[in-house]
């Protein structure tokens, strides 16, 4: 689990750094006066422990630029996480590592596979996600974006197989619903790679159709399907009409029709309401019955 590292402003080990320098030269001044040869011995020394003083002091210097994190290791063991922007220095002699904590997009290549209902589709899906535990993100998984990539085809493959492209039973959700198949696909990434400190912020499909070996025959399908149910508003609209209209007829005394001119009278309204063209007509010069 992330857990903070120590750190201290940057600035004010440089500050310590500087004051050990100054210490040093005051104790190479102060050995002037001796002879040749302790002159030497203490410029030496004094030199070569500023020197591993300031290679050792350098190496825990370390910058965190915003929405970044820089993972610590002393010697391949983690010992904390740095998220403070800004110029730090930590213990010394420590490997780091930055890991982003921004807000990424991925977006899955587009995958074909089998619906629910066996037929063939391509499916493409945009995740949104951040690292939320930087230390998960670096040593639970290989390469957490790869990861998380990985991951997302595996989910949209999943989702893909779970619903049909288009639910022909009432109740039953397809992959057309996009905000169900979008719930369900955030859900699912969301415990994918949780072990990986990665939080899923939001998915998408972005691109949805039926592979191209059956889009003909899935098109022709729909427009029967679209032909059939306005087909079936019409006659529905078209019986309430003729029922009215018989209504009225007997209601208002406007003709007396026996059941066989009923029955014509039905068949001939229903031809001019439900028919492709319009209807001819035709004026009767005889009785009602000739």
């Amino acid at each position: 689990m992330e857990r903070p590292a120590f750190r201290v402003s940057g600035f004010v080990a440089i500050a310590g750094l500087l004051v050990l320098v100054a210490i040093g030269l005051v104790v190479i001044f102060a050995s002037v006066g001796g002879s040749e040869a302790a002159v030497a011995v203490t410029v030496t020394t004094v030199s070569t422990t500023l020197a591993l003083l300031g290679v050792v002091i350098g190496s825990g210097f370390t910058i965190v630029n915003p929405n970044d994190a820089q993972v610590v290791q002393f010697f391949g063991r983690y010992v904390g996480t740095i998220r403070v922007a800004g110029f730090h220095w930590t213990w010394p002699l420590t490997a780091k590592r930055r890991v982003t904590l921004r807000v990424r997009n991925f977006e899955t290549a587009r995958l074909k596979v089998s619906d629910a209902d066996g037929n063939p589709v391509e499916i493409a899906a945009v995740v949104v996600w951040r690292v939320v535990d930087s230390a998960k993100a670096a040593f639970a998984v290989d390469d957490h974006v790869e990861y998380v990539a990985v991951q997302s085809e595996a989910a949209v493959r999943h989702m893909a197989t779970s619903y049909p492209y288009e639910a022909h039973d009432s109740g039953r959700s397809s992959l057309r619903d996009s905000s169900v198949v979008s719930e369900e696909l955030t859900q699912e990434l969301r415990e994918r790679v949780e072990l990986a400190g990665v939080e899923v912020l939001e998915s998408r499909t972005t691109h949805l159709a039926y592979a191209p070996e059956i889009a003909q025959a899935m098109l022709a399908r729909q427009q029967a399907s679209a032909i059939v149910s306005a087909r079936f508003k019409i006659v529905e609209g078209a019986v309430g009409m003729v029922s009215n209209a018989l209504d009225r007829l007997r209601d208002e005394h406007v003709v007396e029709l026996d059941e066989e001119r009923k029955a014509q009278m039905v068949a001939n309204l229903l031809v001019v309401l439900c028919g492709d063209r319009a209807a001819q007509p035709v004026v009767n010069t005889g009785s009602l019955y000739s």
